[in-house]
Formats: structure tokens, sequence, C-alpha cells
């Protein structure tokens, strides 16, 4: 175990990066250059600490490691921090993919470049801390205070309709958060601590798990998505899973007895997001609003295998969302990739760039099939676990899910014909360029890792193991305990 507060030194050092970045004097291109420069070392060495964590890390043990303990608020709130085998996964994916994004945006974004990278920075550190925050208050802090850089991401640097898709990502999230600050209050009052660790095991009342459980699944089902909102590179891979893991963080250990009895709602909007979505996905002629579709589509199989409460589902959950933030994030940098070259989204606008690109063909070619979940890439991983532990729980709903893996061949395989295959024979086409060494490297590492994870899933599984199987059997004797009570007032 480390003696030195490396959860703490990876919040701050985002921060300090970002301030040092405003601090840095107006001088043109100098002053841009510096910034992304500047970003791009903190994101590296935040992602390095994070692999020193993992490194560090016991695989056999399912109690929080790396915590960090410090009296705030006179003593009614802890700044509390630590990871388990559920949290590190995200916080790992969530600094991994920070440095691919500030690369990805190297030329892409040529203005308020200085405002970018602070927001970018500030983002990362409220994202790591909602993973390792061990206290309530603490969590929601990182948890919403995420929503202010990402309404200036979406709002500033967006799309033609970027004003409007902020204003609708930061009200949809805003109204679940009221009512989740509400469940905290009173799980406070309750248990009289807002301690995460305590609060997993203080055996809360069925009618308060009833409403306090709807309300946190308001605030994370937005998140996840469970219905579609705008999306991003970020807010794909990183920002979606925050609901996922609030799932598997307070929704299953905190409320057991609610969770039980809210699954077959769950079974059914998983359902609908998984095949619902896909056919969305298949009338789409906007590249970008078909993965994002793509993207409910498949965080329902997410949902499904959390709820289903098996070892095989809760750890197909973790798989895919991991999966996800890889396969999903490189499909909209694929988007990007040819949009910064044509300046439209449009399917129609492209056609036989396999005879122009072939070495985009090829990383299209890679996440296409990833995301279809073919076997020997990451995607199959996940879709295939939690299908294993649905279907013991629940068959016809695990029936009903395959659909989604048959949609999404139809959808994904037809945008990669219609994009990559066919003849060359639009003039705007003739002379478009193939990726160049900066879309390589932002683009390699994650083909390499979708097909690694698919081929060998070991070290993603292994890492959340322990904390599976005691999430596990704490659900399970909190059901029995709760079943046995019943009896006993019959």
């Amino acid at each position: 175990m480390l003696s030195w507060p490396i959860l703490s030194l990876m919040l701050l050092l985002p921060l300090v990066g970002a301030l040092v970045i405003a601090a840095i004097p107006s001088h043109g291109e100098a002053e841009e250059r510096n910034a992304r420069w500047i970003s791009l070392w903190v994101t590296l060495v935040t992602f390095a600490l994070a692999l020193i964590l993992t490194w560090r890390f016991d695989l056999k043990s399912a109690d929080f490691q790396f915590e960090e303990k410090h009296r705030w608020l006179e003593g009614a709130i802890v700044y509390h921090l630590g990871v388990d085998g559920i949290s590190l996964p995200f916080v790992v994916l969530t600094t991994g993919l920070m440095p691919i994004c500030i690369i990805a945006s190297w030329s892409a974004i040529q203005s308020r470049v200085k405002e970018y990278m602070i927001a970018f920075l500030v983002l990362e550190t409220l994202m790591v801390g909602t993973f390792v925050a061990l206290d309530l208050v603490v969590f929601y802090l990182f948890f919403e205070g995420g929503l202010i850089p990402m309404f200036l991401i979406i709002g500033v640097w967006g799309g033609p309709r970027r004003v409007y898709a902020s204003f609708k990502f930061f009200l949809y999230t805003l109204l679940g958060s009221v009512l989740m600050l509400l469940a905290i209050m009173a799980l406070y009052w309750d248990a009289g601590t807002s301690d995460i660790p305590t609060l997993l095991h203080h055996g809360f009342p069925p009618s308060l798990q009833k409403w306090a459980w709807l309300a946190f699944f308001a605030s994370f089902a937005v998140k996840m998505p469970m219905w579609p909102t705008a999306g991003s590179v970020i807010l794909a891979a990183i920002l979606l899973k925050m609901g996922g893991y609030g799932f598997l963080r307070f929704s299953l250990p905190m409320f057991p007895a609610a969770s039980h009895d809210f699954a077959p709602l769950i079974f059914a909007l998983s359902v609908v997001a998984i095949v619902y979505t896909s056919l969305v996905a298949l009338v789409q002629e906007d590249m970008k609003k078909l993965i994002a579709y793509s993207s409910v589509a498949h965080m329902g199989f997410v949902t499904m295998g959390i709820f289903a409460a098996t070892t095989q589902g809760i750890a197909g959950g973790i798989f895919q969302m991991v999966s996800h933030g890889v396969v999903s994030g490189a499909l909209f940098l694929c988007v990007g990739v040819i949009y910064d070259r044509m300046h439209t989204r449009e399917i129609a606008a492209y056609g036989g760039l396999v005879n122009r690109m072939p070495l985009y063909a090829v990383a299209f070619m890679i996440f296409t099939l990833a995301n279809v979940a073919l076997p020997g890439t990451s995607g199959f991983i996940g879709e295939f676990l939690t299908l294993i532990g649905t279907f013991r729980i629940n068959t016809a709903v695990a029936t009903f899910a395959t659909l989604g893996t048959i949609l999404s061949a139809a959808y994904a395989l037809w945008l990669y014909r219609r994009v990559i295959f066919g003849v060359l024979d639009k003039p705007a086409l003739a002379l478009i360029r193939d990726l160049d060494y900066r879309e390589i490297i932002t683009l390699g590492p994650l083909a390499a890792l979708a097909i690694l994870l698919g081929i060998f899933p070991q070290p993603v599984i292994d890492l959340s193991a322990a904390s599976v199987a005691q999430l596990i059997d704490g659900y399970s004797h909190a059901l029995n305990s709760a079943n046995a009570a019943a009896l006993l007032l019959r």
C-alpha cells in the first residue's frame, strides 16, 4: 500500500495544470501551443499515477484501498477517498482517455484554446473524483460539478446546435440531481453519517429504500443514458459510465430490496433501450446520431446485467462499460476525422473512402466489428457475460436483448458499407487524405485495446472479481434477511 496520498494528487494535478494554463500570458500561437502541451503532459502524468494504482492494487481484497480521510465541515462531512475493484477500472479508463482526447482536439480546436484545455482538465478532476469519493456529499459535489465544464465544452465548442444541446444536457441532468440530493439528506438523517462504506452496511428500512432508489435512479439513468442525450467523445466514453457506476456503488448494495423489486422495470427499460434505439439507429442519416443511438442501445446491456445481480451479469456490466468507453469514444473520433476534412456528418456525402483512406478504413473496421460484438473483440465479452448472467434470472429478457446484437450488426455494417465501400464518385472526396500521425496516435491504442481485451479480458475481470463477489454476497444476504423478516411478520 502506498504511504503518500496518490488519489488526492490525481485530483490536484489537473487543477494545477489548469491554473498554470490560465496564468500563461497571451502571445497568440505560442500561448495556444503551450496550453496544448501542458494539458497533454498533465493528463499523461495523471494516467501514469492511475497505472501505479493498478500495479499496487491488491486483487484478492474486496476492501477499499489507498484510503484518505480528513475532517471537513466541522466533522459532519469527511473528505474520504478510496478505490476498490469496481471503481478502479473507471479511474484507469478516465485518465487513459484524457490524453487521447487532448491529442484528438490538437488541431480541431482553434478558438479559445486556453479555455478549452482548462475546462478539460477541470473535468478530469471532477470525473476521477466521482469514482474515488467515499462520502456521499463529496461524491455529489464531484458528480454534479462535472456538469459545469461539460456544459461549457458542449455550448462553446460543440456542433451547430451546441447551445440548445448544452442547455438540454444541463437541465435533464440537474433535474435528476435535485432528487438525489434529497435522497442523500434522507440517508444522512437515517444513518447519521454520509460515509459510503458505513452506509453500505447500514440496512435502510424498505420504505426509505424504495423512494431513495427512485431518486438515485432518476439521476443515474439520465447520465447512463437510458434515453438519448447530446453526445461527444468524453460524454460517451466516460460521463455515461457514471450512471452505471452509481447503480453498482449505491443502488444494489444500499437498496437491495428495492433493487430486487424494481428489477422488472429495469429489465423492461433495458430491452426497450436495446431494441428501440437500435431501430432508430437504422434510419439515421447522420453518422454522429447513429453512433449516439448505438451507445444507448449498448448501455442497455449494462443495466440489464447489473440488475440481474449475478456474478456474470455484474462482471459483464463492468467490462461492457470499459469496452464501450474505448469503442464508442473511438467511433466518435472516427467521425471527427472525416468531419474535419469534409465538414459534414451526412452518410450520403461519403462512399468509397477505402480507395483514398486505407488506414482509416482499417481502423473504422476494427471499431465497427467491436461495436457489433464480434468474437475476438472487447464488445463480445461484455455483451456475452451480461446475456449469460441475465439468462439465469430471466430467459425472456435475455432472448429479447439478443435482438440488439442482430440489429447492431445491421446498422453498424450498413454505415461502414455506405462510408467506406462503393465507388469513389463524389468530386469532393477525390483529394481526401488518409490518417496523419496525430490521428494514428489517437486511434492506434484504442484499436489495440479493442482487440487485446477481446482476446485477453482477464485483467479487467480479475481487477473487479473480489469486489463483485462481495457485492453479490451482500446483496443475497440482505434479500434473505428481508425475506426472513417478512415471514416472521406473517
